[in-house]
C-alpha cells in the first residue's frame, strides 16, 4: 500500500514559487514520460487496476520502471493505492510502449501478476504523459513537486510519500502558508485526469 499526501498547486507562478523556496533542499530532478495499458477485454480497468511504464528520459541514466496501480482511494489530499513496482530494461520497456503485445513475453513479476491474477491475454496502449518531477529532502521529508504536462494542459502537484500522512500535511500546509504559496487538497489523480481529458475545475484553495 502507498499512501502518500498530494497537494494540488493552482498554477505555474505558484509552482516557481516552490521551487525557489525549496532549492536548498533541491536532490533530483527527473524527467518521466508515463504511458498506460489495460487488457484488452478491460481486464484491469474493470477490476479498478492500471499498468504503467515509467521512463527517466535523463540521457545519463536511462531507467524504466513496470508498475502495477489498483484500488486507489483519493480523500482530503491523502492518496492510498495498492501498487506493485519493478524496474526493468528500458530498452523492452521502450519496444513494449511500441508494440503493447510485448507485455505478454516481459519477464517480470508485476507482468506475471498482471495475467495470472487479472485474466489479461492481450493488452492495448491507453497513451500517457509527461511530468517533471523535482525532489527535494525537506524537514525530514521527501517532496516531489510535479509539473505534469498533459495534451490538454499542465497541472501542478505536491506529493510525499509518509506512513503518517496527516500529521505530514499539516506539515507541509503550515509551510505553505507561511510563504504564500496557495494550494488544495488534489481530489483526482493523475491517471484519472488523464483519463478525464481535461483538468478538475478549480475549488477553494487554502492559505493566503
Amino acid at each position: 500500500m502507498e499512501i502518500e499526501v498530494k497537494l494540488r498547486l493552482p498554477n505555474k507562478a505558484s509552482h516557481q514559487k516552490l521551487l525557489s523556496l525549496l532549492s536548498p533542499f533541491h536532490i533530483t530532478t527527473h524527467h518521466q514520460h508515463n504511458t498506460f495499458f489495460d487488457g484488452s477485454a478491460s481486464e484491469l480497468s474493470s477490476q479498478r487496476a492500471v499498468l504503467r511504464l515509467r521512463f527517466h528520459e535523463e540521457t545519463h541514466l536511462p531507467k524504466c520502471f513496470v508498475c502495477l496501480k489498483a484500488k486507489a482511494v483519493l480523500a482530503n489530499g491523502v492518496s492510498r493505492v495498492e501498487e506493485d513496482e519493478e524496474e526493468v530494461d528500458p530498452a523492452i520497456g521502450k519496444a513494449c510502449f511500441e508494440d503493447p503485445q510485448k507485455l505478454m513475453d516481459m519477464d517480470s513479476r508485476v507482468l506475471r501478476r498482471v495475467k495470472d491474477e487479472f485474466g489479461v491475454k492481450s493488452f492495448v496502449g491507453l497513451g500517457g504523459f509527461r511530468n517533471v518531477r523535482s525532489v527535494y529532502e525537506w524537514n525530514g521529508v521527501k517532496l516531489e513537486v510535479d509539473e505534469v504536462k498533459y495534451a490538454f494542459g499542465d497541472m501542478y502537484e505536491v506529493e510525499c510519500e509518509s506512513v503518517e500522512p496527516e500529521k505530514v500535511k499539516q506539515k507541509i500546509e503550515d509551510f505553505f502558508k507561511e510563504n504564500g504559496i496557495e494550494y488544495s487538497d488534489s481530489v483526482m489523480s493523475k491517471f484519472a485526469i488523464f483519463r478525464a481529458g481535461k483538468l478538475p475545475s478549480s475549488v477553494s484553495l487554502g492559505c493566503l
